[in-house]
């Protein structure tokens, strides 16, 4: 599964580094980045993808989107 990151829609709730902790960081003003990388799209491991499912569902703002 590709996922991306629409930082301007993030308003830095935290919900998707709780479920997803090893895919999903922050950066310093709180907005949401890939944990071990800093572009912007990534294929999500299949050990991962219940996790960023329930991000994706659970994002507010619909910041991160499946591609």
């Amino acid at each position: 599964m590709k996922i991306k990151i629409i930082p301007e829609k993030c308003i830095a709730c935290g919900l998707c580094h709780s479920y997803a902790p090893n895919v999903f960081d922050y950066y310093d003003d709180g907005i949401v980045k890939f944990y071990d990388t800093t572009l912007d799209t990534l294929e999500v491991s299949n050990n991962y993808e219940q996790q960023v499912n329930q991000s994706i569902k659970n994002c507010p703002t619909h910041a991160i989107i499946r591609l």
